[in-house]
């Protein structure tokens, strides 16, 4: 008979490098006393997998291809997840959640301040905004185009923007030191050759439709590999939560 036992998340939703560096903060901020999880651009569902063995779960992703992909990995993990292909602003007018996240989406969306309060709107009274974000326009490069990119964000700036959002209890994290500057630079180098060839004339809308997709890891040998390797940098990097290549933010809706 087949083994139809659900799968751990490490084996069917593998995560990159430095998108292990990033849940690595992701799983020490999560806020407690939360039950239901609204994740908005889930990608390819890694964070997803993980997330609904924790809580009830939905997550939603516009591009097909990405969505077939996380459908799969939540289903697989037999947690208490749900996958959809959509927008946000698709579900219901009542639908309300103690947790929005969205990692690695907000610096796609060019009004950023309107996709915020959207977002927000979306939270039960005292609910939980989480999202993360590339740290530093400074730092903005040929990898940022390539993806899809508007900006990055500086700490001081995104306060700001949840701030304005009727956001508090803000507390924002960097995330990435040492590793992620020199995965960083790997990066670039490799954006720099694809935008002269598969990326040139592609729009904005199609180079974030593929962006999930980018330098993600096989389920396998490698996709384990890396998930052992990475440990002495996750540990590190705990000791410098000033500093990094990305950001992490929670929030509480007020009032």
């Amino acid at each position: 008979m087949p083994d139809t036992r659900p799968a751990r998340p490490d084996a069917v939703a593998p995560l990159a490098p430095n998108s292990w560096m990033r849940y690595d903060l992701v799983q020490r901020m999560l806020p407690g006393g939360i039950t239901d999880v609204l994740e908005v651009g889930c990608g390819q569902g890694a964070f997803g997998a993980r997330l609904a063995q924790r809580y009830r779960y939905l997550g939603v992703e516009p591009d097909p291809t990405s969505f077939a992909v996380a459908e799969r990995r939540v289903r697989a993990t037999g947690g208490r997840g749900e996958v959809r292909n959509a927008l946000a602003a698709d579900l219901p007018d009542d639908a309300q959640f103690d947790l929005v996240c969205a990692f690695e989406v907000l610096e796609h969306i060019e009004d950023d301040k309107a996709a915020l309060a959207q977002w927000a709107g979306r939270l039960r009274a005292g609910g939980w905004l989480m999202i993360s974000v590339p740290a530093h326009q400074r730092r903005f490069a040929p990898w940022d185009e390539l993806v899809g990119h508007f900006r990055r964000y500086d700490p001081a700036a995104l306060s700001d923007l949840l701030a304005s959002c009727g956001l508090g209890d803000i507390q924002i994290r960097q995330y990435g030191f040492p590793l992620g500057f020199a995965l960083e630079a790997v990066r670039n180098k490799i954006a720099a050759r694809r935008l002269t060839t598969q990326a040139a004339g592609s729009s904005v809308e199609e180079r974030t439709a593929g962006s999930a997709r980018q330098l993600q890891p096989d389920e396998g040998l490698r996709a384990a590999a890396i998930r052992y390797g990475i440990i002495p940098f996750r540990v590190a990097q705990r000791s410098f939560p000033g500093r990094g290549t990305g950001l992490v933010a929670v929030a509480r809706l007020l009032g």
